[in-house]
């Protein structure tokens, strides 16, 4: 998996740089001051991950998000906390306030191999074939599997697909997460973010911004907050 990283501040990519070096074995193979100079790099070069800060002169990370072809990843890197929601309608794999956290970055890049691997023509994708009261029941790899709501933790929206998160395992689904709430139990599923769709019943905690279940950390956005934080406490 190969990467660029995008930042206008020098001393902000050697940074960058030397972290994703010490985390990860993913192969660095550029580094640009500005959007226009990194979009004329992926024009001619295959491309899997941008690392991409927001404020930039001449054009912004959120104006050149835009532009990246859809099958490269971005991973936003900035000071600014109040770009987070505009980064996940485009979709961004994650979004890390400077400076950023070695092992934040990690989960990052480990987040962003595993979506590699999800959208990929090599993994099977699944499809929803029936919902009942009680599950789904879900097509993949020629076999039909039952998924009882209560064994699903979240749902993950991802470009085009929606990852399910159970207890045992992951699968990817072409449909989008409007589609596939309207078929979850409304008492039990709640959306919590452009992203993301969660089992309220296996939420263990949450703060200003997230909330966790097991080892998974989950955007809480800010239009969602008040709602989710009356509906877990009333659970």
């Amino acid at each position: 998996m190969n990467c660029i990283i995008v930042d206008d501040e020098p001393l902000a990519r050697q940074g960058m740089q030397e972290l994703i070096e010490e985390v990860s074995d993913i192969k660095i193979v550029g580094m640009f001051s500005n959007a226009p100079a990194a979009l004329a790099f992926l024009k001619d070069n295959k491309t899997d991950l941008v690392f991409l800060d927001i404020q930039m002169p001449k054009v912004t990370g959120l104006e050149f998000a835009e532009q990246i072809p859809a099958q490269t990843l971005i991973i936003f890197t900035t000071a600014y906390s109040q770009y987070a929601l505009k980064s996940y309608e485009l979709d961004a794999v994650d979004y890390l306030l400077k400076p950023i956290e070695k092992d934040r970055l990690e989960k990052a890049i480990n987040k962003a191999v595993l979506y590699k691997k999800l959208l990929s023509d090599e993994t099977e994708k699944s499809v929803v074939e029936k919902a009942g009261n009680e599950f789904l029941v879900i097509k993949a790899d020629r076999r039909y599997y039952k998924i009882n709501f209560e064994d699903i933790l979240f749902i993950e929206g991802l470009k085009d697909y929606v990852v399910l998160y159970t207890k045992i395992q992951k699968l990817i689904t072409a449909m989008n997460l409007k589609t596939i709430q309207q078929k979850l139990p409304v008492l039990n599923f709640m959306r919590v973010s452009k992203s993301y769709i969660v089992n309220l019943a296996v939420v263990d905690s949450f703060d200003s911004h997230n909330l966790y279940i097991a080892e998974h950390e989950i955007s809480l956005g800010e239009v969602y907050k008040n709602e989710f934080v009356q509906r877990y406490l009333n659970e």
